[in-house]
């Protein structure tokens, strides 16, 4: 029996409470006007679509690791052995402005609310980069953009985007994001004043809290303390886990960083969520829309679809010794589920 490649293998990558989509290397079939919370069939998939809990009532949605200015994707600085690497090709826009020009079209197509923009703004933390993010998305949603740092945008000293703490109320839902970048290190961090700032606003909360950051958070289960650690370094991460597990009003945390698709749950915060989200700049190439109901809060993972982003994106899934693709995309679970907003 022949082997099929993995680029021609159909891959259910994208299941909403009324649409799903399959993926087969360069060709996107969807669709559209399903019925939620029940099962459907798309190219040989069976799926169940997600719940509606209750009425609309905001429309949000989130990236990360845009990367502008980066020319070289799978780079692996401590280990230049892993392979393969890939660079646009001479005549192609660099694919930063590509991917990130197609997260924008589809994003602006459902007119959120709200946009996030967690982290990794930039490759090398240059002002050059951060203006060129800045005049890309600012340019595309202005007041409604949100955006915080992450370890690329600090390695070499810059200051842009270091906002600690952020707020938006919308209608069923609070955002907060948070800054847990700790300049010069690739791992996270938070400060005490943080943990008191988001304390309080999960205890005075008149509606679910989601919570934001760049860096995912340690499981205070693990058998493992690093440190460093990559993601928010374990003190911080404990610090972080009791407050959610005090406060009920928090619905989730929600991260970027590792350029995976992610669900994690803790002990001690019952089936709160620890997610985190894909990147812009390769494989699969995503973006989160989070649609906020009566009764819950659904998240829907998109894989850019964009003729130029999927012909980038099918190159780079193969990138560290062809681990990347599986490890990248994660399971549909991780990517599309409902929030309870009850606990």
């Amino acid at each position: 029996m022949t082997d099929i490649p993995a680029e021609h293998l159909a891959e259910l990558t994208t299941v909403g409470s009324r649409e799903a989509v399959v993926h087969r290397a360069l060709e996107v079939e969807r669709l559209d006007g399903l019925a939620p919370g029940s099962t459907h069939e798309l190219a040989g998939f069976e799926f169940e679509t997600l719940p509606e809990p209750g009425e609309r009532l905001a429309t949000f949605a989130t990236v990360n690791d845009v990367h502008f200015g980066e020319e070289v994707c799978g780079l692996v600085h401590d280990n230049p052995d892993v392979g393969p690497v890939f660079r646009s090709e001479p005549g192609e826009p660099p694919y930063p402005e590509t991917m990130n020009a197609g997260a924008v079209e589809e994003i602006s197509a459902v007119d959120p609310a709200v946009v996030l923009v967690k982290g990794d703004l930039t490759a090398t933390g240059t002002h050059a980069e951060y203006e060129r993010f800045v005049e890309v998305w600012q340019g595309a949603f202005g007041a409604r953009l949100l955006h915080v740092r992450g370890n690329h945008d600090a390695y070499y000293g810059a200051t842009f985007a270091d906002m600690s703490c952020q707020r938006v109320d919308l209608p069923g839902a609070t955002l907060a994001m948070l800054d847990t970048t700790v300049p010069g290190q690739a791992g996270g961090g938070l400060t005490a004043d943080q943990i008191e700032w988001l304390d309080e606003l999960a205890a005075t909360a008149d509606r679910p809290v989601l919570v934001f950051g760049h860096h995912h958070a340690w499981n205070p289960a693990s058998s493992e303390r690093p440190d460093p650690y990559f993601g928010v370094h374990p003190d911080w991460s404990e610090r972080l886990v009791e407050v959610v597990a005090r406060r009920p009003r928090i619905a989730g945390y929600f991260a970027g960083h590792t350029h995976r698709n992610r669900v994690r749950h803790f002990a001690a915060t019952g089936t709160v969520p620890w997610v985190e989200v894909a990147c812009v700049k390769d494989y699969p190439g995503a973006w989160a829309e989070y649609r906020v109901h009566e009764g819950g809060v659904l998240q829907i993972v998109h894989r850019i679809s964009t003729p130029a982003a999927l012909a980038w994106t099918e190159r780079t899934r193969h990138m560290f010794a062809g681990m990347y693709g599986t490890y990248a995309l994660g399971a549909l679970a991780d990517r599309c589920f409902a929030i309870a907003t009850d606990r």
